[in-house]
């Protein structure tokens, strides 16, 4: 038995107009949480011109940083509170859609915590209030996966929350939005649905739904996004990557993420290291790992998109390979050591980064397990940039 999630997903260019679409809900109040860049750039405004469209009085809190602190979704909750929206609208990239979860939940909820909130409790929402994501990247899905990632500064760490019921409403998934990315962003968020397609696809929750999802999103990414990289107005390149990352966040949403998140989020909570570059680094060790052992996943899908013939080993180490050549196209790190990180600091927090990755969620679903040893190694060989053969 396995369960699909999925808000209702509207895509397209001219997609914000469905905001238009809201006067006919009785609503009156709408709190959009975004971030000061979006505000800079006028995205903000494109959508609070649609919610005045439909009758609808919005506010804005637009303090969301790159990934987003709990003490951040504290201080949203608080303006939610004061301003009582019944619809919160999450924009921007995976850290204020993340943030504007959490802050509907903690709204509906105020008698928890926000480490509370996990798969396993009801949490009765949609008493006061309903939500809507509009993604301006592409690559984080979080406009159609539940899960939650905020950041606790006070122990440089990584909190995996969320709950089936905290998945939006409605997903507007516009590609205008997304068409001001510079080519380091693009590349960052294109290599995390990339990531996230194919632990989508390599994870023990696969199922073959989300595997048609991982597949296509995959394919899309290894074939647009040097063009988007390259030409931030090329729209057909735009359209696709847009498309890419919410197919492959519903596969992996609803698939789980795998060992390359769990270490990418130990990572980025360390050093700073933003999300998709993080998790995109340890991609291709990751799947090395896998390779040695249960490889059959990996090998499927580098013959699916047309990267071997081999089974195995051969097949799954094809798809590394692929991985790396397309990170070295778009300018991406192949390893920690090209972030500019020294051995003797990165070696200081290495028990950390081995904690924190064994207690992620995502190492749950790994097509191979690691010991402590093999991640301390995976660890090493993401420093160095060597190949992983054990």
């Amino acid at each position: 038995m396995w369960h699909f999630v999925s808000p209702q997903i509207v895509f397209g260019e001219g997609a914000l107009e469905a905001l238009d679409e809201l006067r006919g809900w009785r609503t009156s109040r709408a709190l959009v949480v975004t971030d000061p860049t979006l505000l800079e750039l006028g995205l903000v405004d494109r959508v609070t011109a649609h919610l005045d469209a439909a009758g609808i009085e919005a506010h804005l809190f637009s303090a969301v940083e790159p990934e987003p602190s709990l003490q951040t979704v504290r201080e949203a909750v608080d303006v939610a509170r004061d301003v009582e929206p019944d619809w919160i609208v999450g924009l921007g990239g995976g850290s204020p859609m993340d943030a504007a979860k959490a802050v509907w939940v903690l709204y509906e909820r105020p008698d928890l915590e926000v480490a509370e909130i996990n798969p396993f409790i009801d949490l009765g929402l949609r008493q006061k209030a309903r939500l809507i994501t509009v993604p301006t990247t592409s690559g984080t899905g979080a406009e159609v996966t539940w899960g939650i990632v905020l950041t606790d500064t006070d122990e440089q760490r990584k909190m995996g929350l969320g709950n089936r019921e905290n998945v939006a409403d409605m997903a507007i998934v516009d590609p205008e939005m997304a068409s001001g990315m510079p080519p380091r962003l693009t590349a960052d968020t294109g290599l995390d649905a990339l990531t996230h397609a194919i632990e989508g696809y390599t994870s023990t929750w696969h199922t073959d739904l989300t595997d048609g999802l991982c597949l296509q999103a995959a394919h899309d990414i290894f074939r647009y996004l040097p063009r988007a990289v390259e030409d931030g107005g090329d729209m057909e390149a735009r359209e696709r990557m847009h498309h890419a990352a919410t197919a492959a966040g519903l596969g992996f949403g609803n698939a789980m993420a795998s060992m390359a998140h769990a270490m990418g989020h130990a990572l980025g909570a360390s050093f700073d290291v933003p999300h998709g570059r993080a998790v995109a680094l340890c991609l291709p060790y990751v799947v090395e790992f896998a390779a040695r052992e249960t490889p059959e996943r990996c090998a499927e899908l580098a013959q699916r998109l047309g990267f071997a013939q081999a089974d195995g080993e051969a097949g799954a180490c094809a798809l590394a390979r692929e991985v790396r050549r397309l990170m070295a196209e778009v300018g991406s790190p192949l390893s920690v050591a090209e972030l500019g990180l020294e051995r003797e600091e990165y070696e200081a927090q290495m028990e950390k980064l081995i904690d924190d990755a064994f207690t992620d969620t995502q190492m749950v679903t790994a097509p191979r397990s690691p010991s402590y040893p093999d991640l301390r190694q995976l660890f090493l060989c993401a420093y160095t940039g060597e190949t992983v053969d054990f």
